[in-house]
């Protein structure tokens, strides 16, 4: 499982000038062709491969070829270095966002390429994120979202809990699928296998006419095809379209 560190960790004024490019640059170093940015790719290829436990100064340097004191002339230690991840990876992709589809459509791509994003990083799931530094990587994503939601109409405070709303809802549901492939590769036992073992107990416990509601299931009710994700996304996003058309009932007309 992913380690719990926090974003934040670290000397916050010289990461924003890390994250913002507004502080000092480094001399010429040993290495040539260092630079951060090599460091914090290197930093998330070790990430994504062995968990975020296994990034140190010193693994970085060795997987880059150098020793590990020439990356302290870049940045000052592995907390300022993560932030410095978080904020690459969680960088969009693309340009400005897109209108087409409307509000809710944004909100949904939101949260399939949120949910792609933990499955990329894994490591993700296990950073507490409660205080952010915000560099050009976080500025630009709540740009994005936060321009293609605003023909909700909502007061700025709702838009933005709309945004944590949605990104709660796949960070659990990332956190689960995580911990359901750890049990498979830890256990060395399929999800199928695991329930199956517990059939004979749990086909008598039905039986005995104390759980009538559970006796009462279909027998695809736990299948694994269903797709609880979007399930769960669709009837977030009907309660906000539901908030939404409330709040423009209640307007008083134009005069």
């Amino acid at each position: 499982m992913t380690s719990a560190e926090t974003s934040g960790g670290g000397d916050i004024a010289r990461t924003l000038d890390l994250l913002w490019g507004s502080g000092p640059r480094p001399s010429r170093g040993p290495k040539p062709g260092l630079s951060l940015d090599r460091i914090v790719d290197a930093a998330i290829a070790v990430a994504d491969a062995e968990g975020l436990g296994a990034v140190t100064m010193r693994r970085v340097a060795t997987d880059l070829g150098t020793g590990t004191m020439s990356l302290y002339r870049y940045l000052p230690g592995k907390a300022e270095l993560l932030d410095l991840m978080l904020d690459k990876v969680q960088r969009p992709v693309d340009g400005p966002a897109e209108t087409v589809g409307g509000w809710r459509a944004a909100l949904e791509t939101l949260a399939y390429e949120s949910l792609a994003l933990y499955r990329r990083h894994p490591w993700l799931t296990g950073v507490n994120q409660s205080r952010p530094v915000l560099g050009p990587g976080a500025v630009e994503g709540m740009e994005k979202v936060l321009g293609a939601i605003r023909p909700m109409g909502l007061p700025d405070r709702e838009l933005v809990s709309v945004v944590i709303m949605i990104s709660g809802y796949v960070l659990g549901v990332a956190r689960t699928q995580l911990y359901e492939q750890e049990a498979e590769r830890t256990s060395g036992m399929t999800d199928a296998e695991f329930w199956q073992v517990q059939v004979p107990v749990l086909d008598q416990a039905l039986a005995s006419g104390r759980y009538p509601v559970m006796a009462a299931l279909s027998d695809d009710a736990f299948s694994p095809d269903f797709d609880h994700f979007g399930f769960g996304l669709q009837r977030i996003l009907d309660g906000l379209e539901h908030y939404v058309a409330q709040r423009d009932r209640a307007k008083p007309p134009a005069p």
